[in-house]
């Protein structure tokens, strides 16, 4: 079984008890007594403080009415559970909060509960609507604004629901949180029960194959449903359809070869996927609330790019991301895309200019030819009377520009969401790259497989034919601005398991190491894998 859940059963068992009749014995208390006690105790230019200034120092949880009662049970109950969602335990235990209900005895004694109790909320209440971490202590790429409501917000929502419905209202609400949660339960009692069996010798197996290691893929893949039971020991045509599935399911080329890295996500745990999940669930709770009726989700992880309308995938296409160094790697965060650019021209950042574009010129005036050298005013430079050499990172005062043309860095046409990181979506010249398994090659922006069909399906709400509206104006060859009637939200996020719109549990790897931080900033701040015992 897994260890905890009787003692959380007695933790709730007992808490539906601490009733107004457990605390009845405490002496007689006065409005202005009370509130002298919390006022004592509440932490000065706080929030929780600035709630209770404003409603009078009533209180929340300690008063002897049927909500009051129904409040506080539920917290206990609420804080007893937060490994249901993956979240620590917090810094209040929850044997405490009852011991400190059960002993009050004085007015003062209740203030220090009513305060205590109403932080307790407070924090658990944070966790669970906009996540355990703050994005950006974990990594320079997380540069994602996590939406938290107030402690006083907080505290005003619970006592304007009349009862503990409000506690319903914190996790994020969307159907992949509870797809998450329903996959964690069931890594929870897979690891409990010895998850998937022996692993698999890295070795490469494929179709007609026998032997001692085709019999042990055919176990793993029957222990982890992608085949049914069989005592075949060859790599016939339903192993074949297997390993296809399951590298589907986990980003990998869906060749039937059972290679090294195949059987290398074959061979993780159970337990490290269920980290995963935790991770996703965290992710999740970063997330804004409203994501747009319509929006484009970027999932780097998964090297895709999605149109979403009303919760279905309504547009889809590959994707190639930063590649994988402190200085590459693609951000996260969410803004709006307001318009697309059709025949763009590539403004170079000024680090490419320095880093890669400068050392050229001063080994040769004459290098990067297809790119313009311009002056402040926006006039080409001729390179010949220029002295590269005189010039460095700090006082290179010139830009570059590539312009318009088939060759153009940013292919074709780009998507523009205006935002600080000069991040944005645009075609590429090199098709060949999507073909690769792993897709980070770019300097940071999210280059598209399929561009033109990602316009049309942008244009199709303002446009009767966008099709023939972007070639009418991709064929005059003139760097053209379109603005979107509506601006779409956009989020890039990077999830490594996550569901599939049939409900399939998908995993990716973590090419960037990001989730393996947040799990370990996830276990500093007090979440663990359920213990389970044999």
């Amino acid at each position: 079984m897994i260890s905890g859940f009787r003692t959380r059963t007695v933790i709730v068992f007992t808490a539906l008890f601490v009733s107004s009749a457990s605390m009845a014995s405490a002496e007689p208390r006065s409005s202005t007594a009370f509130q002298m006690a919390v006022a004592e105790f509440v932490p000065t230019g706080s929030g929780v403080a600035e709630f209770y200034r404003e409603n009078g120092f009533a209180p929340v949880w300690v008063g002897e009415t049927p909500e009051h009662v129904a409040r506080r049970s539920r917290l206990i109950q609420a804080l007893a559970s937060t490994d249901m969602h993956g979240l620590p335990q917090g810094s209040y235990s929850v044997q405490t909060l009852i011991d400190k209900m059960q002993t009050a005895r004085t007015t003062r004694d209740l203030g220090a509960v009513e305060i205590k109790l109403s932080k307790a909320f407070v924090e658990y209440a944070r966790n669970l609507q906009s996540g355990v971490l703050r994005p950006s202590e974990i990594d320079d790429g997380l540069v994602r604004k996590v939406e938290r409501v107030s402690a006083k917000d907080h505290l005003n929502g619970l006592v304007a629901a009349q009862d503990d419905t409000y506690f319903d209202q914190l996790a994020p609400q969307t159907t992949q949180y509870r797809a998450l949660m329903k996959q964690k339960m069931a890594l929870e009692t897979l690891v409990n029960q010895g998850g998937w069996g022996p692993t698999v010798p890295v070795s490469k197996l494929e179709y007609g194959d026998t032997g001692p290691n085709v019999i042990k893929l055919r176990n793993r893949l029957v222990s982890m449903g992608y085949l049914r039971p069989t005592a075949n020991p060859e790599f016939d045509g339903a192993m074949l359809i297997a390993v296809k599935a399951f590298q589907a399911d986990h980003g990998l080329a869906t060749d039937g070869v059972a290679g090294q890295g195949t059987i290398t996500e074959l061979n993780r745990s159970a337990s490290e996927r269920l980290k995963a999940v935790y991770v996703a669930l965290e992710r999740e709770r970063w997330l804004p609330r409203e994501r747009g009726e319509r929006h484009i989700l970027v999932n780097q992880a998964d090297f895709s790019a999605k149109i979403v309308d009303d919760g279905l995938v309504t547009f889809e296409t590959r994707t190639v991301i930063g590649k994988n160094t402190h200085d590459r790697r693609s951000p996260e965060f969410s803004d709006e895309m307001e318009h697309l650019v059709i025949n763009p021209s590539w403004y170079v950042p000024r680090s490419i200019i320095t880093k890669e574009y400068l050392p050229k010129l001063q080994s040769n005036p004459n290098a990067v030819g297809h790119i313009h050298i311009t002056d402040r005013s926006g006039r080409q430079v001729n390179r010949a009377a220029v002295d590269f050499t005189q010039f460095n990172a700090r006082n290179f005062p010139f830009a570059m520009r590539q312009p318009p043309s088939q060759s153009n860095a940013l292919g074709l046409v780009k998507f523009m969401f205006p935002n600080k990181y000069n991040i944005y979506l645009h075609d590429t010249p090199q098709k060949n790259l999507f073909a690769r398994e792993v897709r980070a090659f770019s300097h940071g922006c999210i280059r598209l497989a399929d561009p033109f069909e990602f316009a049309y399906a942008l244009l199709a709400k303002q446009e009767e034919d966008p099709k023939a509206f972007f070639h009418r104006i991709l064929a005059t060859g003139k760097e053209t601005t379109v603005q979107l009637e509506e601006h779409v939200p956009v989020h890039l996020i990077y999830r490594t398991a996550y569901i599939g719109p049939k409900g399939e549990v998908q995993y990716r790897r973590d090419v960037y190491d990001r989730d393996r931080k947040i799990w370990e900033a996830l276990q500093k701040a007090g979440v663990a894998l359920p213990d389970v015992q044999g």
